[in-house]
């Protein structure tokens, strides 16, 4: 028996691309496991908290393996803001919130999540006061655009969102969200390629 495994990617694939010029999709409620700091994306609490979120998703994962219910981790996202007064471009990194990301199956719930925390505890791979939840989102109407290149020369991928904006009368009305297609660690600045996303109304 061929037992078929999920992959979230190719199933929705239009939450997983975009192009080089902005389009407007409509997005269903997904859910997620979510951890949520504040700091710059190269403090060690930033990374930690990748470590944290992906040890969980593997976890379920394996265990919904074990019971023929396979399915591959989705790419890693993220939504980024500020607090207080200060564009988010202009603010120091130090001032950053985020809120990192993994999509999972419908089928996962609090349970198996409850389960996968308690056997990272008792394994010493995740601490008992972790952060990392299952939780859902709606944004609904978006705005997308491929950026490829690094994190900090998104300048141009964003203004070619807020043209496409003003043209069609749309508002922002969400975080700066962005999804990660390549792995910094295998892939060169100059060839990462991020979704850049903002809801609207």
């Amino acid at each position: 028996m061929i037992v078929t495994k999920l992959n979230l990617t190719k199933s929705y694939p239009e939450y997983y691309s975009a192009t080089l010029t902005p389009n407007l999709v409509e997005l269903e409620p997904c859910n997620y496991l979510s951890i949520q700091g504040n700091s710059s994306p190269e403090d060690a609490l930033f990374v930690s908290a990748i470590e944290e979120i992906y040890a969980m998703a593997y976890q379920i994962k394996f265990m919904f393996k074990a019971e023929e219910m396979d399915f591959v981790v989705p790419k890693m996202e993220a939504f980024w803001w500020v607090e207080g007064e200060l564009p988010f471009e202009e603010a120091p990194k130090e001032e950053w919130h985020w809120n990192i990301l993994i999509r999972m199956p419908d089928f996962v719930g609090e349970g198996e999540v409850k389960i996968a925390s308690e056997v990272l505890i008792e394994k010493a791979k995740l601490q008992a006061d972790h952060r990392v939840k299952l939780t859902s989102f709606h944004e609904g109407k978006s705005v997308q655009v491929l950026h490829i290149g690094g994190y900090d020369e998104e300048e141009e991928s964003i203004a070619k969102i807020e043209k496409f904006m003003e043209n069609e009368g749309l508002q922002i009305n969400g975080r700066h969200h962005e999804i990660y297609l390549s792995d910094p660690r295998k892939v060169s600045k100059e060839k990462l390629r991020t979704i850049i996303r903002y809801a609207v109304k």
